[in-house]
């Protein structure tokens, strides 16, 4: 464990080296001053501060009307964001609880299946058949994607890449789930166009609950959050005076 050095003092205030690294928790670049000569210089920044702060309570700033209206907006922000963490904190979720989630959603949530595909987005029907057919006749389905292909993945030959099952519309799901590995498609109607969908590969994997618990717990939790805090706000919004304007 690394010593708390003291780095300097300024007018009694003592800086040590973990409000140093404290400084450095909010700094993008924050790893060039990992070093001694970085730590030295955010140093040099926390006197400086520490100089701004003892002048500014000497002028009186914190007696500002402007300045005392930003602190009470700031302390109410602060208060909010600790109310909901007193909320959430209280959240308890069960394995039994975590496993009935599971096994219901384990379909549309959870998914072992992917899917590798592409395909040629087409406005309108009877050219998609065309392309079809030209594309059974040999067309290659990269070249006929770049050429024809509405989508922006007419660049990459079509390609979509690989993607759980679900995440596509409802009707390209569909179309996907009809087909085998290197099939083509006929034409598939979404509200975006047609699409000629040639399935690449599909692989399937058996997940147990516990291999991916960690992520359905984190999908639960974040699900009983927002029953918690609905039910609240519903709650005090039922002795409240509330008057919307739109």
């Amino acid at each position: 464990m690394t010593e708390n050095k003291l780095l300097a003092e300024v007018n009694g205030k003592q800086i040590f080296l973990s409000d140093v690294y404290e400084l450095m928790q909010g700094m993008q670049d924050s790893e060039r001053f990992n070093n001694e000569e970085g730590i030295h210089v955010l140093t040099d920044e926390l006197i400086n501060q520490e100089l701004i702060l003892k002048d500014a309570k000497e002028q009186k700033y914190d007696q500002d009307d402007e300045f005392i209206e930003e602190l009470e907006t700031v302390k109410d922000n602060m208060l909010k964001n600790y109310a909901m963490h007193k909320l959430f904190d209280n959240i308890e979720i069960s394995d039994d609880e975590l496993k009935e989630y599971y096994e219901k959603n384990k379909e549309s949530l959870f998914s072992p299946v992917t899917y590798t595909a592409s395909h040629i987005l087409i406005e309108d029907l009877e050219q998609a058949n065309k392309i079809y057919e030209e594309i059974n006749e040999g067309l290659d389905f990269a070249k006929a994607a770049e050429e024809y292909s509405k989508d922006p993945s007419a660049n990459n030959g079509g390609q979509l890449g690989t993607f759980p099952k679900g995440v596509m519309v409802k009707e390209f799901q569909e179309g996907l789930d009809s087909m085998e590995v290197g099939e083509i498609s006929k034409p598939v109607k979404t509200q975006f166009g047609y699409h000629l969908i040639k399935l690449d590969d599909k692989k399937e994997k058996n997940t147990s609950f516990e291999e991916i618990k960690d992520q359905v717990r984190s999908t639960y939790e974040m699900i009983k959050r927002q029953e918690v805090y609905v039910e609240l706000v519903n709650k005090l919004a039922k002795n409240a005076e509330v008057k919307k304007f739109y």
